[in-house]
């Protein structure tokens, strides 16, 4: 069994953003030379996920609207009192998972035909990182 991995590192420009980072991971893919096995796609960061979903703005808008209900940003976190102000991003995490994993059959990503790879930021505007992992023959 052969492994390659890789970094992304993000900064996004909103605090809450999902950057749809499909195109990389299939670059990264490509340069792996696996043909046969899977690919572990993870946010290195408790505030941010990585997610898999169709990318259409109407779900996108509708997912971040349904989280934003359920972990709404605000001052009353008790995680706040560690000078933090991004309690509801630790809850968006536990919400959406910081990885997936997907199956490479024939060299490519075995995706649906509308799945979307994406990293979700919930704490944004600082340096981020996601690891790729490909592990396969």
């Amino acid at each position: 069994m052969k492994a390659h991995t890789e970094y992304l590192w993000f900064n996004t420009a909103k605090r809450r953003e999902f950057v749809n980072i499909t195109d990389t991971c299939e670059e990264v893919l490509r340069k792996s030379d696996i043909k046969e096995g899977m690919m572990l796609v993870s946010a290195m960061h408790i505030t941010a996920a990585i997610w898999v979903n169709d990318n259409e703005g109407g779900i996108l808008q509708d997912a971040m609207e349904m989280l934003e209900r359920l972990a709404p940003y605000g001052p009353d976190y008790r995680h706040h009192r560690t000078g933090e102000d991004n309690g509801d991003a630790h809850l968006k995490n536990l919400l959406t998972h910081h990885q997936v994993i997907i199956p490479i059959t024939d060299g490519k990503l075995d995706l649906g035909p509308w799945q979307t790879i994406f990293y979700a930021e919930f704490d944004g505007q600082r340096r981020k990182r996601v690891v790729v992992k490909v592990m396969g023959e």
